[in-house]
């Protein structure tokens, strides 16, 4: 008995996967902010310290510091929910092995975020600073 044949597959020109490319990373960048939390109070933070960023007016490069700091926050929650999901699919039960990846992951993501956050003190304290103090 002989396997059933699938009709091939249309092929697809590289600018075709290159655009498709695009869709499949929009839909991993809205997974993260639909289904993490996390995600979503650092998109909240973020947003908020662009907002202080053009109310303090900002120089181009301090804002350039604070938007690498946002991604790169983001990127490491992302990278965790990869790292938490691959994780539970190779151990769906309990295992000490999965609880440690899936903290350290965590910590990878605590440490940007302190990260940020320190970066944040250094370029918003003396906007406030002068405001404060004029």
């Amino acid at each position: 008995m002989s396997q059933p044949t699938l009709p091939p597959e249309p092929q697809k020109s590289s600018l075709a996967h290159f655009i498709a490319s695009f869709g499949f990373a929009s839909s991993g960048l809205w997974y993260a902010l639909r289904t993490q939390r996390n995600a979503r109070v650092h998109a909240i933070i973020g947003t908020l310290a662009i907002l202080m960023g053009i109310f303090l007016r900002i120089s181009a490069v301090e804002f350039a510091m604070i938007f690498v700091a946002i991604t790169e926050v983001f990127i490491a929650e992302m990278f965790n929910t990869v790292f938490e999901l691959c994780v539970d699919l190779a151990s769906p039960a309990y295992h000490p092995l999965a609880k440690i990846a899936k903290d350290v992951a965590a910590g990878a993501v605590l440490l940007s975020a302190l990260l940020s956050t320190i970066i944040g003190l250094f370029v918003f304290v003396p906007h406030v600073w002068v405001l404060i103090f004029r």
